[in-house]
């Protein structure tokens, strides 16, 4: 069992990492007060930026070009994030409704520009290579579970993940932000602008989609086709698990990327040949069902995630 978990480990990770920082960018965004169920379309919006960026200069720059296909991804997730905040925190429109629509408006947006470039809607990419990481890997139990067949994404998703609990929990910044998700009206009483907060909020919520959706691309799909096969909704799901908070979430994706993984490579397993291949397929997504349920009556939410703030207005 233990080999079998070795062998699995490196394809679980690699499958949790694009989960884990997608709902980091769903926590900043939550945590301010702003539902945001728009991070499949902004992982989407991503993951084109970055193959875009990457197919033109890849040519040229090699490897270099992977690390600014992801800054491409985290800018333009940024920048399509405004739509959802625009709409959201100056119009006060509905945030579930809001989010659906730049789920709609991305998928479609990037198809239609993918197949006026290439004439499929295709576009391919030579993603990162893994590595072992030097005297790390050969660490008895957690060297082959940890440092063998890695990724530099992995990494950077996860010290993106401790700076995220720093600035949650260690700065202003971060209580003003956890403040406006919980009671506005006493930030707005302060002299804090909530909608300023909270627009920097979604824009934080857009870069991480982006770079999730641009990380998928890098790492296991190598192509760029429309979708991301519904791992924002999956993200949504494991930051609802997490508690939105981070060390919660990070063990929430982790879970999500071993189920999904054993259910993809349970063939290779003797003691799970035999279950069904349809069941098998369908398990990640039971189990996510089964644990939101398990969990619902026990879920905190930020106290104000979904209202609509005016400022000026107690």
């Amino acid at each position: 069992m233990w080999q079998v978990l070795q062998q699995i480990s490196p394809y679980a990770i690699a499958f949790a990492i694009p989960l884990l920082i997608t709902a980091i960018g769903g926590l900043y965004s939550e945590r301010s007060g702003v539902v945001n169920i728009g991070l499949e379309g902004l992982m989407v919006i991503g993951s084109f930026a970055a193959a875009i960026t990457i197919s033109v200069l890849q040519p040229v720059m090699h490897s270099q070009a992977l690390w600014l296909g992801l800054l491409a991804a985290v800018l333009a997730g940024a920048l399509f994030s405004l739509l959802h905040a625009f709409a959201s925190i100056s119009l006060h429109a509905n945030q579930v409704i809001s989010g659906t629509a730049v789920n709609m408006i991305a998928g479609a947006l990037t198809v239609f520009i993918a197949r006026n470039m290439t004439g499929s809607g295709n576009i391919q990419i030579s993603p990162f290579t893994r590595f072992d990481i030097p005297i790390l890997s050969d660490v008895p139990l957690i060297g082959k579970l940890l440092f063998t067949n890695t990724y530099a994404t992995t990494w950077l998703t996860l010290f993106i993940l401790t700076v995220t609990y720093f600035v949650l929990y260690k700065t202003v910044f971060g209580l003003r932000l956890r403040a406006c998700g919980e009671h506005p009206q006493a930030v707005d009483s302060a002299g804090i602008n909530v909608q300023l907060i909270r627009y920097l909020a979604v824009i934080i919520s857009g870069a991480c989609a982006g770079l999730g959706g641009a990380i998928v691309l890098t790492t296991y799909s190598g192509e760029f086709n429309g979708t991301v096969f519904g791992l924002g909704f999956l993200a949504l799901a494991a930051l609802i698990f997490g508690q939105w908070k981070p060390l919660g979430i990070l063990g929430a994706t982790f879970f999500f990327g071993f189920a999904s993984t054993i259910a993809t490579s349970a063939q290779a397993i003797p003691a799970l040949a035999h279950i069904p291949g349809l069941v098998l397929k369908t398990f990640p997504y039971i189990v996510t069902l089964i644990v939101l349920v398990l969990f619902s009556k026990t879920t905190q939410p930020p106290r104000a995630s979904g209202e609509p703030f005016e400022q000026g207005k107690r």
